[in-house]
């Protein structure tokens, strides 16, 4: 399974830099968002980018109904995301969100995850997690 973060479907929602990558990765099927990656993907598109929460949703939902299937957050997975964040974080050097946390403990071995953070990216590749890295965010 890919799983996308925030700013991959930000990216797809927007017409970003990485929205060609992302709009391919969702072609292939298998893909996933963790339900915390959504609702941050819904707040940064209308914080950000004016993209009201239900016209972002009219966009996502058919894809939620496809290719893109979502990831609740359980106790063990709320579990692993606490174990990893107190593990890696680091205010200075690697600001890994809950959110980041949750997505990097929704990945199972055979699974791959695709973003921007850098944060997300090493602390992945310390756990031995496959990744696509896009387009710097900026």
């Amino acid at each position: 399974m890919t799983l996308l973060d925030a700013y991959a479907l930000v990216a797809f929602l927007i017409g970003g830099p990485s929205s060609a990558t992302v709009r391919g990765l969702l072609r292939e099927g298998d893909t996933a968002v963790t339900t915390a990656n959504l609702a941050e993907t819904l707040d940064v598109a209308e914080r950000r980018y004016a993209i009201p929460v239900l016209r972002s949703m009219e966009f996502l939902d058919p894809l939620l109904d496809g290719p893109l299937t979502t990831l609740a957050l359980d106790v063990r997975i709320a579990v692993r995301a606490a174990t990893i964040r107190s593990q890696h974080y680091d205010r200075a050097k690697r600001d890994l969100s809950i959110g980041d946390s949750i997505l990097i403990a929704s990945a199972g071995p055979a699974d791959r995850i695709v973003t921007a953070d850098a944060a997300v990216l090493a602390v992945a590749g310390r756990l031995q997690l496959a990744t696509v890295a896009l387009a710097d965010k900026g």
